[in-house]
């Protein structure tokens, strides 16, 4: 696996590194490239929630903490420079293998340096029962895209603040919850943030590919997309029945759809799953102009749901769409 470096060593925003990404995938030819990168205060959501759902905006505004979407699925993330962001660009299109691959590198790596990691649930890694690093993925042709959060440290007030209400008492009782679940790679090792990069690099990567400024250039035309508000905020229109549902082992899912009649006029689905196909022409699309019922929900759509949507599974999604 080859590490990508820039020809400069800066901090940038957090769509920047989001972009190159996509430039590594789409013209680095390697089969595995990895880098790592840090950023100032932001928050970085899943490509189908709703910010206002996730983003405590006000505090973030106050507290110079920068918004951004990304392309893959899962849940909202806070990033600052105490913490590290991992990404991993292969050309495996297996999505179980992909994941398990990468976390058990990254497992590895961590008990190279005497730390008790293991893997959880769908894409954590923990240290004991606290949770160290979440990861998220998304496809190109030809290429799958997998970043994640290192918690070496952070700041925890903003962690909370920048995705949970802003009132006082909560935030106070919100970080006291949240370092009870979260480890901080700072308490399990003596290396320095810079130390434990080097040691990740040189124990993931075999060699390295330094892009040019053309490349850079490059990387910011992509950038645009990323900071534009059509793609930051999305658009949002009003919808008729609203349903809310977590499944256990794929997600959180809010089904927004607009009825006339018990037909499915339009419908779109947010929340922090993990998408493995397309949903729009496989799940979204043969649902629009069909009538809300058990049958019809049957015929059009697909019995393997989970190579739509990660573990879904279409017995649980119709009963989602047809609950009260």
């Amino acid at each position: 696996m080859k590490y990508v470096a820039l020809p400069e060593e800066k901090v940038r925003r957090l769509s920047f590194y989001l972009a190159m990404e996509e430039y590594v995938a789409r013209h680095v030819d390697e089969d595995d490239s990895f880098f790592m990168w840090q950023v100032e205060p932001s928050v970085i959501f899943g490509r189908n929630q709703l910010i206002e759902n996730e983003v405590n905006l006000d505090y973030c505004r106050a507290n110079h903490i920068a918004t951004f979407r990304r392309k893959s699925g899962g849940g909202c993330v806070y990033a600052d420079m105490k913490n590290i962001m991992f990404s991993y660009i292969t050309k495996e299109d297996n999505v179980s293998l992909t994941f398990s691959c990468y976390i058990n590198m990254v497992v590895e790596v961590l008990r190279r340096l005497g730390v008790d990691a293991r893997a959880s649930g769908r894409n954590d890694i923990m240290i004991g029962d606290r949770k160290v690093s979440g990861s998220a993925f998304y496809h190109l042709p030809g290429r799958s895209i997998v970043h994640s959060t290192m918690l070496y440290d952070t700041d925890m007030r903003n962690m909370v603040g920048a995705i949970t209400p802003t009132d006082e008492k909560l935030i106070s009782k919100g970080v006291q919850s949240v370092r009870q679940h979260i480890a901080l790679l700072k308490d399990h090792l003596s290396l320095s943030i810079d130390e434990f990069k080097d040691f990740v690099r040189h124990n993931l990567c075999d060699g390295e590919t330094v892009l040019t400024e053309t490349d850079v250039t490059g990387i910011e035309e992509i950038e645009h997309e990323y900071l534009s508000q059509k793609f930051i905020y999305g658009n949002n229109p009003k919808y008729t029945v609203v349903k809310r549902h977590r499944l256990e082992g794929v997600g959180e899912f809010e089904v927004r759809m607009e009825l006339h009649n018990n037909i499915v006029k339009d419908i779109n689905l947010m929340g922090d799953y993990f998408i493995t196909g397309d949903m729009d022409s496989q799940l979204l699309r043969p649902l629009r102009g069909l009538r809300l019922e058990r049958e019809a929900l049957e015929q059009v759509l697909p019995e393997r749901l989970d190579e739509v949507v990660m573990n879904l599974r279409r017995d649980d999604f119709i009963g989602l769409l047809l609950c009260p």
